[in-house]
C-alpha cells in the first residue's frame, strides 16, 4: 500500500506542477549557465547508492586552488528562495517514482557518512529514505544529527500508514513557514563527522 500512495501522489504531482517544474528549470537555465538540476550519490534502502535529484541552487565557483567555495558562498539569492520553499525538491519525486525513495522515511544522505554510523543509527537504512521524514517535522537542519538518527530510529520502529499521512500533512505547514531549513552557523547543515562514543 505504501508503495501504491507512493507512484500516485508523485506521478500526479509531477503532472500537476509540470508547469512550475518547467519554469524553475527556464530561470536556472539563465541564473546557472545552463544547469539546472543537482545530482548527487546518496545512500537508501539497505545502504544501496543511488543518484538523488534536486533542482540546482548552488553555482559552481571555486577558489585560486579550483577548490568550491563554501555552500554559503556559492548559494544564489534564487537557490536561496529554492531552498527556503522546499522547491527545489520537486524533481525528487522522479525518485520516489522509481522507486529510490518514499514519500515518507529518513532522509538520504551523503555515501560518505555510511561508515561514521553507530550500530544503531545503521537502523536508519531499514526502510526506504524519504522526501519527508519524523525528524523533518521535529526540527529538520536545527537540531543535532544525533537527535535526527534518534527521530529516524523512532520512526523505523513505529511506522504507519497513518503515521506516514501525519507526517506529510505536518510537512505542509513547515514548508508554508519555512522552520528548520538551516542549522545554527551554516547556510544548510554541518557535516555529519561520527558520533563520539
Amino acid at each position: 500500500m505504501k508503495r501504491i500512495i507512493d507512484i500516485s501522489i508523485s506521478s500526479g504531482l509531477l503532472l500537476i506542477l509540470l508547469p512550475l517544474l518547467l519554469l524553475i528549470s527556464m530561470i536556472n537555465i539563465l541564473l546557472n549557465k545552463g544547469k539546472i538540476l543537482f545530482v548527487q550519490d546518496r545512500t537508501g534502502y539497505k545502504g544501496r547508492v543511488f543518484k538523488i535529484i534536486k533542482f540546482k541552487t548552488m553555482n559552481d565557483n571555486a577558489n585560486e586552488k579550483g577548490e568550491l567555495l563554501t555552500d554559503g558562498e556559492r548559494l544564489t539569492i534564487f537557490g536561496r528562495f529554492l531552498r527556503s520553499s522546499s522547491l527545489d525538491e520537486l524533481p525528487t519525486l522522479w525518485n520516489i517514482l522509481v522507486g529510490h525513495m518514499s514519500l515518507v522515511g529518513p532522509r538520504p544522505l551523503l555515501v560518505k557518512y555510511l561508515d561514521r554510523y553507530s550500530d544503531n543509527q545503521l537502523r536508519r537504512l531499514e526502510v526506504k529514505p524519504g522526501l519527508t521524514g519524523w525528524a523533518q517535522i521535529n526540527g529538520r537542519n536545527s537540531i543535532s544529527w544525533e537527535k535526527k538518527f534518534e527521530y529516524d530510529v523512532w520512526y523505523v520502529d513505529n511506522r504507519s500508514l497513518k503515521l506516514d499521512f501525519i507526517i506529510i500533512f505536518k510537512t505542509i505547514g513547515q514548508v508554508i513557514t519555512g522552520k528548520g531549513i538551516s542549522h545554527k552557523n551554516h547556510s544548510t547543515m554541518e557535516e555529519f563527522m561520527g558520533t563520539n562514543k
